[in-house]
């Protein structure tokens, strides 16, 4: 039976903009940068949890062809990939200051819920990132 998840994956149209945001920004770090040839493999993860990766994937060949790639990019330039990706936090206002002084897009503020405290920011692509203290 599966047991965990291991690899993630968002599409971005700009891989060095993608890091600064992810590692930058909000802290995790670079797994694996690599060139493949074909493509810039290129992960990250949250610093301690390095079986879990995140690929911040290009869209492209080898995946797609050019065709199908433009056309990914032109729905991810407007936000409409619906990718997304959530984070645990211990403190999930004082995270949410921490970004907000860092100028991350916060697309909802630190909300109490049934299940803790939530707050969601975007990616420069359009991403969506939730962030969840846990009850």
């Amino acid at each position: 039976m599966l047991k965990t998840t291991r690899l993630h994956s968002l599409f971005v149209l700009d891989q060095d903009e993608a890091l600064e945001f992810y590692v930058g920004k909000l802290g995790l770090e670079v797994h694996t940068d690599q060139d493949l040839g074909f493509m810039r493999w290129l992960t990250v993860n949250v610093p301690g949890d390095p079986g879990r990766e995140i690929l911040l994937e290009k869209p492209g060949p080898p995946s797609m062809d050019n065709g199908t790639a433009e056309t990914a990019r032109e729905l991810v330039s407007k936000g409409a990939t619906a990718g997304w990706i959530g984070f645990s936090t211990d403190d999930a206002r004082k995270t949410y200051e921490e970004l907000l002084a860092k100028g991350v897009e916060v697309t909802q503020e630190p909300t109490e819920q049934s299940y803790g405290i939530d707050f969601g920011l975007r990616d420069p692509f359009g991403n969506a990132v939730r962030i969840l203290e846990s009850a």
